[in-house]
């Protein structure tokens, strides 16, 4: 794959223009970043590895990059096909995430995954706006989860 692009968030507005083309990308596998989807009613997470553009992300209005975000032009028909498997599995993992019921739980549990693959400085970064959509909830659900104090279970897992 050949490295198209290092996005920044001053050029979010072409990276959107490219995904609404219908161009196929794909999101660095390589490095620990990614970008948040915006959708009409939800978000979605791409990952290193995942498909982003093609029909995938046809009028989308808005995005995220999370990270360092590269993204790259899939060179082959094999590079596409994994790609758009990639896709598919970060969707299933932040599927598995809105099966719980509980507001406050699929929040806590979106942000000690992101804490986990991300350090906690580029989570930090990320809106809560971003992230409610990802899981359902609202934004001030976001808020009270990262201001919700450690408990001890919590820092010794991290």
């Amino acid at each position: 794959m050949s490295s198209l692009s290092l996005v920044k968030s001053s050029q979010s507005s072409q990276l959107i223009a490219q995904l609404n083309s219908g161009q196929l990308l794909v999101v660095d596998g390589s490095r620990r970043n990614g970008l948040i989807i915006y959708k009409r009613y939800y978000a979605e997470f791409a990952g290193p590895g995942a498909a982003v553009g093609g029909f995938f992300d046809v009028g989308a209005p808005r995005i995220f990059p999370v990270g360092d975000l590269t993204l790259t032009a899939p060179e082959s028909y094999e590079e596409r096909q994994k790609a758009y498997l990639i896709r598919r599995h970060w969707i299933r993992l932040t599927e598995q995430l809105t099966e719980n019921p509980v507001p406050l739980q699929r929040a806590h549990m979106l942000l000690t995954q992101f804490e986990h693959y991300f350090d906690p400085q580029t989570v930090s970064q990320i809106p809560d706006e971003a992230l409610s959509l990802l899981v359902g909830v609202l934004p001030s659900t976001i808020r009270m989860v990262r201001r919700a104090p450690k408990t001890e279970q919590q820092l010794a897992a991290i």
